[in-house]
């Protein structure tokens, strides 16, 4: 199936954690013209050798999503690199540290929504423009299963993908009228490096990796296992394309949990 991505330019942030490097990697073999942010040179330096990207295709620039004049300078980078924008995929996250309540800090609530849901929110402030004046485009948000779903302990995290869940669909019907379609995703758990740093907080080393995940993913539907980040990148892709072009406001689950959620 086409999804006539071919030569759309996509920005996406944290493109080189797990699921931003396989997003990054999708669209490219789609024919998708990609920049993406990363928090080193390293990183960047490190991951474009190895996407066998035409040239020309693929550019990488550092930006630090707390802090809006970088997030500016992304989105300015990116369009004068490729001349426009027509996706943009805020996929930067971080997790926090798992608390009770009584433990929790203002600090570290700042901390997670800023990455969480601040940067969504300056990254469409600055990318939005772009797509009005082409009256044209997608966004595809990475939320989580736990804007869903609650986890004692992980309040910061929940609550924050509460909240970007919430603010994609204001922004949904903010662009819609312009024929700029906004969903979000929500992966369950996914074989990533966060991953394994969640399972380290809440598990330490009283489990293996493999009973971790039993415990993890064993209370969803799909085999078991974790989500791959692959998966997630498909659903991002499809998301992204005409063929949701009348798809707006919606969260898509990657992977559920059996019996109901709230």
């Amino acid at each position: 199936m086409d999804l006539k991505l071919k030569d759309k330019v996509v920005l996406v942030t944290g493109g080189t954690g797990g699921i931003g490097t396989a997003i990054v990697k999708a669209y490219l073999a789609e024919g998708a013209k990609v920049a993406f942010s990363s928090t080193r040179q390293e990183k960047i330096d490190a991951l474009i050798p190895t996407l066998n990207a035409a040239e020309g295709q693929v550019a990488g620039f550092v930006a630090d999503m707390t802090k809006e004049d970088e997030i500016k300078g992304l989105v300015d980078a990116a369009k004068a690199k490729f001349g426009t924008l027509d996706i943009i995929i805020p996929n930067a996250g971080y997790e926090g540290k798992a608390h009770p309540v009584q433990d929790m800090t203002l600090d570290l609530f700042e901390e997670v929504y800023m990455m969480n849901v601040f940067s969504v929110m300056l990254l469409l402030k600055y990318a939005a423009p772009v797509l009005l004046e082409k009256q044209s485009g997608s966004v595809v948000v990475i939320a989580s299963a736990a804007a869903y779903e609650p986890t004692p302990g992980n309040s910061a995290y929940v609550s924050s993908k509460y909240a970007v869940a919430g603010l994609t669909k204001c922004i949904a019907m903010e662009l819609g009228g312009a024929g700029i379609h906004v969903n979000y995703i929500c992966p369950g758990p996914v074989d990533t490096p966060m991953m394994k740093r969640i399972e380290q907080d809440f598990f330490g080393d009283s489990m293996t990796h493999e009973e971790a995940m039993a415990a993890l993913a064993g209370q969803y539907a799909m085999d078991k296992r974790y989500a791959k980040p692959e998966e997630v990148a498909d659903a991002v892709l499809f998301l992204s394309s005409e063929l949701a072009s009348h798809t707006a406001g919606m969260g898509m689950h990657i992977d559920s949990k059996v019996g109901p959620t709230s």
